[in-house]
């Protein structure tokens, strides 16, 4: 372990870090044994709880940006400027206008607008939510709505056979029941409801596999008159961080368009991470979307939020898009000079070739030369994923403790898990996803620490 200034923590705090840890909902169903004591920048403090070491505090490099959420790293002084900004701005809902929603939206979609190129101010509306998983829930609500007519409360003209949402293999959007059909994994279907197809204005979903252009284009052409909304993310996270093919993106946005299909991006985890603000974006530009929900990285690590941008045709039943956390001062004020800072300092430029360096790194100090525990890193900016061979996902929180103790944090995907079609199966996959900031050295002390631990786990749990 590295050790921090601190040589012991006091045995108070120990024991009230220790009846918190026993009283946090337990959702992993092993908790790892470890509690943050302090922070700045990608540098964490913890301690272990039990063991010979409990209560020793010991450094450790964060690589997980906070499940990919805190992309200015803890403690930012930006940060700190923009909530107390927010608090002389007081708590205003979403009925009234406000200083810091009016300066947000005005710098990203107004005339000179950051965004104006992806959103123009008069093709798209945005609504605020608490986190990715209520605004993926917001933008299926908007789809849903958009074949109903509110005044007479029936099915739109012409609606009436778009009951298909169409959504991928190995795909995440979160967990919430409206959320959990979109999901073809069984371990977090089995059991809990599903939308009922039944129902006069019930759905289905049909997952497809991810990146495959002849088979949605096949699907297109059997049922694109039936096809609601196609859900996607544009770098599959959880399955892994699998990138599709260079024209998928485009293509399938095409498909949607040419087949009147709403097509709902998902870009809660990729916004911010792969060298640009959007990975709906090729060579010729933005990819056209009908609905893109951004999250994560959006509140800075300070706040959990999300932003759902949708075409202003798209609109919902009166008051059925209210929410208490819907683009409040303080919300708007994180966003504004997290947004404002990453601009002014081309954080998005400076991850991307930092990226490209973190991917050599990880082929050649990690894949190359630990193939029983690693079998292939993927990835683009400050977004990949080293998925583990199957011997070492079989103890994986084992060698998630065993890396962490070594000085780095990180966290662990699913995994795609089996797929259709022939391909692989895709095992646990180790998320590399740091904060804007990381600079070239930590990049280098982060791989030299996986090395070190890796090689730990090897003797200990492999030989």
């Amino acid at each position: 372990m590295s050790k921090s200034t601190i040589d012991q923590i006091p045995n108070e705090q120990l024991d009230a870090l220790r009846f918190g840890h026993d009283m946090h909902f337990n959702h992993y169903g092993q908790k790892l044994p470890f509690a943050s004591i302090n922070a700045k920048g990608l540098t964490q403090q913890l301690v272990s709880l039990e063991g010979d070491h409990a209560g020793t505090p010991f450094e450790t490099i964060d690589a997980s940006g906070g499940y990919g959420s805190a992309c200015l790293g803890a403690g930012h002084e930006v940060m700190l400027e923009a909530m107390q900004d927010a608090y002389k701005a007081g708590y205003v809902t979403d009925e009234l206008g406000s200083i810091e929603r009016a300066q947000l939206l005005h710098e990203l979609f107004g005339s000179q607008g950051l965004w104006r190129d992806h959103f123009p101010a008069d093709q798209y509306h945005v609504s605020g939510r608490n986190s990715g998983s209520e605004g993926m829930e917001f933008a299926l609500k908007l789809a849903l709505e958009s074949r109903f007519d509110h005044r007479n409360l029936k099915y739109a003209t012409g609606k009436e056979k778009r009951n298909i949402i169409v959504a991928f293999e190995g795909a995440w959007h979160g967990w919430t029941s409206g959320l959990v059909p979109l999901l073809n994994r069984r371990h977090y279907r089995m059991g809990l409801p599903t939308i009922d197809v039944d129902d006069s204005y019930g759905v289905k979903v049909e997952h497809l596999p991810f990146g495959d252009e002849e088979r949605i284009r096949q699907y297109f052409t059997e049922k694109g008159e039936q096809i609601l909304a196609v859900v996607i993310e544009p770098i599959q996270g959880d399955a892994g961080i699998i990138i599709p093919p260079t024209s998928y993106l485009r293509k399938v946005s095409n498909m949607c368009r040419d087949n009147q299909v709403l097509l709902i991006a998902d870009e809660v985890l990729t916004f911010a991470k792969t060298g640009q603000f959007f990975a709906m974006t090729d060579e010729q530009g933005p990819i056209p979307t009908d609905i893109t929900v951004i999250g994560k990285s959006l509140g800075m690590g300070v706040i959990s939020t999300s932003m759902v941008i949708a075409r202003r045709q798209l609109s919902i039943r009166s008051t059925g898009a209210v929410a208490t956390s819907d683009l409040r001062p303080i919300t708007c004020s994180i966003m504004r000079k997290g947004i404002r800072y990453i601009v002014e300092k081309n954080l998005l430029e400076q991850s991307l070739q930092l990226g490209k360096y973190l991917q050599t790194l990880l082929k050649e100090e990690i894949i190359r030369t630990l193939p029983d525990i690693y079998q292939e890193a993927r990835g683009c900016g400050v977004m990949h994923g080293v998925e583990l061979t199957e011997q070492a996902a079989s103890q994986l929180m084992a060698f998630r403790k065993t890396i962490i103790e070594h000085g780095v944090y990180t966290e662990f995907m699913a995994g795609a898990g089996r797929r259709s079609n022939g391909r692989r199966y895709i095992f646990p996959t180790m998320r590399i996803a740091p904060a804007l900031i990381i600079s070239k050295p930590q990049i280098e002390q982060i791989i030299e620490n996986i090395q070190r631990g890796s090689k730990a786990f090897q003797e200990r749990y492999l030989t």
